[in-house]
């Protein structure tokens, strides 16, 4: 597929490419950007200051009567905005409390949290007119099926919802974004997507904390010529902008000491994978995964990151001179579309800032990090093991996982499912694509999984810790070992790239009940959103 600048129309201000046959990307491109800017309006590289998003600090906080733990409340109100991502032109975003990335929520292991999210959006989206009601999902927590995000269980404009969150996990670092049914794409392409991190005692003795803990949301963009987002995925394919986001500037410049930092890279992109590298050629320490901490660090000079995966990873910067700069490259995968400047993330200066030596981090690369109860699952344990085809079907033009789509589910009222497995039960699940050129990050909800081949060869150094997103590229095979604790109840597997998910690539499991029984978490009817009468 070449793309050239003509092809993105201008709808509402934002662009789209008009309707035809699905097609296969490919890295050979006509154009040098995919944006309608003009080149004094372009971004360039490293241009931009890193910025890290604010903490949500909690409006209140109290104990749950139930079981003693501490609760923190806090509250985010989605909302249209304007962002300074240009250096002259401002751009149209959706944005928990107006901003992108939204606001990062940190806490501890153990505190629960209840997150208030109003919908004070528009009524319609300017780029289609689709109606913006939207199903917030925390990605990378356990939470009961009613407050898990499930895609059709939408809070419509002038509504509320309250999500309660266990946060009994390990340490890890999550996020959340809007799961809207049928748009979840278009809704996190304009802003919907926000960090969350979650604390242990290990986890904060071992790693960097504070200043040097950051944070790097990644996502990738196109703009229209007034500098309002356009939008293009290629008939439901994937969408591949050209300009990169850090933390919703692009290609940022971060002043950094000469001490070991840790970042909690998270891809965000709608449909963009990423295969991250320094230019220095000096490794990157891959401390934790989607899960968290992963058991061994495993030093790797780049590796393949998928939409929706998180990677933590220990960066060194001790031996590098002062006013030194390092990139942070990105080489790309297979069925990306690349453009003059996809190959670059962002850059580090080193300064002569005087370090703290007194923090025993600053020096620190640990090799031995944090077992789990993900990690030390055997196969043998396993009590079935289930098989799954992801590939588009030409003759409906959706994507589709076994034959089935979130069509069928709506269909079934709800009631299909791919997979009923026991509650504490351990499964093996074996995801194949023959999809014909592309690749898809499958994201299972509720769990965490191991991955224990690829291909039927072990799987990848980044790779080997906690998981629930897999990136299952071209003629690829996995196998997951995972065990479906502690809720029970109806979850959804799809596929993140989100067009792909949008589009109708997505099914749901049942955990530890038969379609006859009474579900008390049905995530359709046991946490209704509610009107919003609060004053903004």
């Amino acid at each position: 597929m070449s793309i050239s600048r003509r092809q993105v129309l201008l709808i509402g201000g934002l662009g789209v490419l008009g309707a035809g046959a699905a097609m296969l990307p490919t890295g050979s491109v006509e154009a040098k950007s995919a944006s309608r800017l003009s080149d004094k309006e372009m971004p360039r590289p490293f241009q931009s200051a890193f910025v890290q998003a604010p903490f949500l600090a909690p409006y209140a906080t109290g104990i749950d009567p139930a079981d003693g733990l501490p609760v923190n409340y806090y509250r985010v109100t989605e909302k249209a905005a304007t962002a300074n991502i240009l250096p002259r032109l401002t751009t149209p975003i959706l944005g928990y409390n107006g901003i992108f990335p939204g606001p990062t929520i940190s806490l501890d292991q153990g505190t629960k949290a209840v997150l208030r999210v109003r919908n004070q959006l528009p009524a319609q989206h300017a780029i289609d007119g689709h109606a913006l009601s939207t199903s917030t999902h925390l990605h990378g927590s356990a939470s009961l099926p009613q407050y898990d995000g499930y895609a059709s269980d939408i809070t419509h404009p002038g509504f509320f919802k309250d999500y309660h969150y266990p946060n009994f996990q390990p340490a890890r670092t999550l996020w959340y974004h809007d799961h809207g049914v049928h748009f979840t794409a278009l809704n996190a392409y304009s802003g919907l997507a926000a960090q969350y991190h979650m604390h242990d005692p290990l986890e904060r003795q071992l790693l960097p904390q504070g200043r040097y803990d950051v944070a790097l949301t990644v996502n990738d963009v196109m703009f229209a010529s007034n500098g309002a987002l356009g939008y293009d995925d290629n008939t439901h394919s994937g969408l591949w902008g050209d300009v990169i986001l850090v933390n919703g500037k692009p290609w940022p410049v971060m002043k950094v000491q000469k001490r070991v930092y840790r970042f909690r890279i998270l891809n965000a992109s709608i449909s963009r994978s990423l295969r991250p590298t320094l230019s220095t050629g000096d490794p990157l320490v891959v401390v934790g995964t989607d899960g968290g901490l992963v058991p061994t660090a495993q030093s790797v000079s780049s590796y393949r990151h998928g939409g929706a995966e998180r990677y933590e990873v220990l960066i060194d910067f001790r031996k590098y001179k002062t006013g030194q700069r390092i990139e942070l490259r990105n080489l790309s995968n297979k069925n990306n579309v690349d453009y003059d400047y996809t190959n670059k993330i962002m850059a580090f200066d080193v300064t002569d800032e005087p370090v703290d030596t007194t923090d025993p981090t600053w020096n620190r690369i640990p090799t031995t990090l944090a077992g789990s109860e993900t990690m030390s699952l055997k196969a043998s344990q396993s009590v079935k093991t289930r098989s799954f085809r992801v590939k588009r079907n030409d003759a409906t033009n959706l994507w589709t996982i076994n034959e089935d789509s979130w069509q069928d589910v709506i269909a079934s009222g709800y009631k299909k499912v791919a997979a009923d497995p026991a509650l504490n039960s351990v499964e093996i699940w074996e995801i194949e694509n023959k999809s014909g050129g592309w690749f898809h990050p499958v994201h299972i909800h509720l769990v965490d999984f191991q991955i224990i081949s690829r291909n039927g060869q072990a799987p990848m150094l980044h790779e080997r810790g906690p998981k629930d997103v897999v990136y299952v590229g071209e003629g690829e095979t996995v196998r997951l070992l995972m065990k479906f604790t502690p809720q029970q109840g109806v979850y959804m597997m799809h596929c993140h790239n989100l067009p792909h998910e949008d589009h109708d690539m997505m099914v749901q499991f049942r955990v530890g009940l038969k379609e006859s029984d009474l579900d008390v978490n049905d995530p359709m009817t046991a946490a209704k959103a509610e009107w919003d009468d609060e004053e903004d």
